[in-house]
C-alpha cells in the first residue's frame, strides 16, 4: 500500500483550503439572506449568485487541499474533463437545495430537502473529483468512512441553509460561514481519510494533467470570482438600505417643493 500525504506541504493547504470554504460559505448565505427578501428575478438571481458562490467555494476548498495530497512511490495526474464535471455538479446540485429553501412553501420542509440535496452534492463533487486521480496503483475506499463523510456533508449543508433562513446580521452570518467552512473541511478529510492506495510502480507516462498544470491556475481563477463575488455583495445595497435611500430622496423632493 502507497503511503499518503495530506497535507504535502504543512498547514498551508489545509488552512488555505478552509479559508476559500468560508468565503464561499459566507457569499452564499449572505446571497440566499439577500433572495428571501426579494421578490422575482431579483430573487432568483441572487439565488443563482448563491448557488455559484457555495458550489465554486467547496470545489476550490477541495482542490487547494488536493495540492497538498501526494501518494508515495506514484505521481499523481487529473483527468481535465472529470475534473471541469465536478465543478458543474457541485453548483447545479448546491443550487438545486439553495432554490428548494428560496422557494419552498414549507421551511421545515424545504430545509430538509435543501440540505439532503446541497449536501449529496458536496459529497458527489468530492468523490468525483477523487474520480479524476491517475496514479500508478488502484484506489480503494473504506464503506463506513465513506459513509460518515457524506452524513457530515448533509448535516453541514443543512445547518448552513438554516443559518441562510435565520441569521440576517453580518456578525451572526460570519460565525456561520466559519462553522459551515470548518464542516465542509471536516468532510473532505473524513472522506480522505477513507482513501487507500495499492501502488503498482511504473515508468509509463499517466494520462491528463498534473496539479499545479491544471488545479492551480483553476483554483486561482475561482478564488479571484470568488473575492470579487464578494466585493460585490459586500457593495450592493440591502432592501432595507434602498427603502432608506428612497425614503430620503422622497422627503428631500418633498421639502424642496414646499420652498
Amino acid at each position: 500500500m502507497g503511503h499518503l500525504h495530506h497535507a504535502a506541504y504543512g498547514w498551508l493547504t489545509p488552512a488555505l483550503s478552509y479559508v476559500m470554504a468560508c468565503i464561499g460559505a459566507a457569499l452564499g448565505l449572505r446571497c440566499t439572506v439577500r433572495a428571501l427578501a426579494a421578490t422575482g428575478s431579483t430573487r432568483r438571481n441572487w439565488l443563482l449568485t448563491a448557488a455559484s458562490a457555495i458550489g465554486t467555494g467547496i470545489w476550490t476548498m477541495h482542490f487547494v487541499a488536493m495540492l497538498g495530497f501526494e501518494v508515495t512511490g506514484t505521481d499523481i495526474h487529473y483527468n481535465v474533463p472529470l475534473t471541469i464535471l465536478s465543478l458543474l455538479v457541485a453548483v447545479l446540485v448546491v443550487g438545486a437545495g439553495v432554490f428548494a429553501v428560496g422557494y419552498g412553501q414549507g421551511r421545515g420542509r424545504a430545509l430538509v430537502l435543501g440540505g439532503l440535496t446541497t449536501g449529496l452534492g458536496v459529497a458527489s463533487m468530492h468523490y468525483l473529483g477523487m474520480a479524476a486521480l491517475r496514479l500508478h496503483g488502484t484506489v480503494s475506499y473504506r464503506p463506513l468512512t465513506v459513509a460518515l463523510s457524506v452524513a457530515i456533508a448533509v448535516l453541514a449543508a443543512t445547518a448552513a441553509l438554516w443559518a441562510a433562513l435565520h441569521t440576517t446580521s453580518p456578525p451572526a452570518a460570519a460565525g456561520a460561514s466559519l462553522v459551515m467552512g470548518a464542516a465542509v473541511s471536516s468532510m473532505h478529510y473524513t472522506g480522505m481519510l477513507a482513501v487507500a492506495v495499492r501502488v503498482t510502480p511504473s515508468d509509463a507516462a499517466l494520462p491528463g494533467a498534473t496539479a499545479m498544470q491544471f488545479i492551480f491556475p483553476l483554483a486561482v481563477g475561482l478564488g479571484s470570482y470568488l473575492f470579487l463575488t464578494c466585493a460585490f455583495v459586500a457593495l450592493s445595497p440591502t432592501a432595507d438600505e434602498r427603502a432608506a435611500s428612497a425614503s430620503a430622496r422622497s422627503l428631500g423632493e418633498n421639502a424642496v417643493g414646499a420652498r
